[in-house]
């Protein structure tokens, strides 16, 4: 089937859940998609920062290839081979003890309001002093399952399904004082992104981490922090809370995890973790033969010799990258990220922008209205870099036009 034939089938029997660009992929290669005409796409966002190795990475597809594994599910009733090692990986990368596996990031946001729940039940000393409270961050994305999206601020997905999770308050991001001032004895957890992916690529200061991470130790309440878009290579670093040296009790992970296929983690410190009994929580897909193997290959990649540093010095390049085009054209407001995690907010609507992108062989997405967000595969070169912005200049240049022009009239 073509294109047209597939658009209006998708029209016809799927919910209306997404607003799709309008391309067929049919392969992809390194940093490259290619549609049924054999178009290539450079791509900066990377399946939503899923395919951080690219496309058809060969040791990737070694492992699916491999003949000798026959087994895709046994449920977690049964031992297999890979969850344990991958646990053991991820504790010790993250600093925590323990690993649950889930299949996607709202799910695993789920079983960490589970867990931080259950924890202070267990040590709860009356019900007076009961921590049920959940404090998140204005901006914030962690899903849209009703615990994730209770701690989601944009009202748009919140607003349609209301009544929510009760007890969830929002803070403003980096404002120390609000942040002091709304922890009260019934506060469990606080949940954040160092670096908040969806609501446009905002990075939390140091003083407001540290502030946080002191709060909920001085407290007895859980920090969690959600590193679902920004961690496991992402900033040049294994988890981006390291560049600050936090430590939090419960950290997520999901999207590159497994290289492509659906799997996400909770990692917890011992005491934490403890808080949950056999029983208490499950799942019947997480964690599978298939997707663990992925995962640690995927984690044997990143762990080789100089990948996290190439990572940073990408990152870096391409942030100054933006930073010149910033200089060139008034229109972009500001550059914002680390590492690969990269944005520029524009001073006019975007969605035109990532249109005449893919016109130009160009994959990026547009957040918050004005905020253009490059999450390309780890893998990009300097010469990619330079593609991009050499195809970004023209672009920007054409949306300040009309702008320019009605100030003049």
């Amino acid at each position: 089937m073509n294109f047209r034939e597939i658009a209006d089938l998708e029209k016809r029997t799927l919910i209306p859940t997404y607003e799709r660009l309008p391309l067929l992929a049919v392969r992809g290669e390194g940093c490259f998609l290619f549609d049924e005409n054999g178009k290539r796409y450079l791509d900066f966002l990377g399946g939503l920062a899923v395919n951080s190795l690219g496309y058809a990475h060969p040791e990737i597809a070694e492992v699916l290839r491999d003949p000798s594994e026959s087994l895709l599910h046994v449920s977690n009733l049964i031992y297999h081979r890979y969850q344990a090692p991958l646990a053991e990986k991820l504790t010790k990368l993250s600093g925590l003890d323990r690993a649950f596996f889930a299949n996607t990031g709202t799910e695993a946001v789920e079983g960490a309001l589970k867990l931080a729940r259950a924890w202070a039940r267990k040590n709860a000393k009356g019900a007076a002093s009961e921590r049920y409270e959940l404090l998140a961050l204005e901006n914030s994305f962690h899903g849209r399952t009703f615990g994730a999206l209770s701690s989601t601020w944009p009202e748009k997905y919140r607003k349609p399904f209301e009544p929510l999770l009760p007890g969830v308050k929002f803070i403003r991001s980096n404002d120390v004082a609000h942040l002091r001032e709304s922890f009260t004895p019934a506060v469990g957890a606080l949940i954040l992104e160092v670096i908040q992916g969806e609501g446009g690529v905002v990075e939390l200061h140091e003083d407001f981490l540290k502030e946080a991470e002191r709060l909920c130790r001085a407290n007895g309440a859980i920090l969690i922090c959600d590193e679902i878009q920004c961690g496991l290579g992402r900033t040049g670093r294994w988890f981006a809370y390291q560049k600050f040296g936090l430590k939090p009790d419960i950290v997520l992970v999901a999207k590159p995890l497994a290289a492509g296929l659906p799997l996400a983690a909770i990692l917890a410190r011992e005491e934490v973790a403890l808080a949950f009994s056999p029983g208490m929580h499950g799942t019947t897909f997480g964690g599978g033969p298939l997707q663990c193997r992925l995962a640690l290959k995927y984690l044997e990649i990143l762990g080789r010799p100089g990948f996290l540093e190439q990572v940073r010095e990408r990152g870096a390049y391409f942030r100054g990258q933006l930073e010149r085009l910033k200089a060139e054209l008034p229109i972009i407001r500001e550059v914002r990220g680390d590492g690969l995690m990269l944005a520029a907010e524009l001073d006019a609507p975007g969605k035109d922008a990532v249109r005449q992108g893919l016109e130009a062989g160009l994959i990026f997405n547009c957040t918050q209205e004005r905020v253009l967000r490059f999450l390309p595969p780890l893998v990009i070169e300097r010469s990619h870099v330079d593609t991009l912005i050499a195809g970004l200049r023209p672009i920007l240049t054409s949306l300040e036009a009309p702008k320019t022009q009605g100030v003049h009239a």
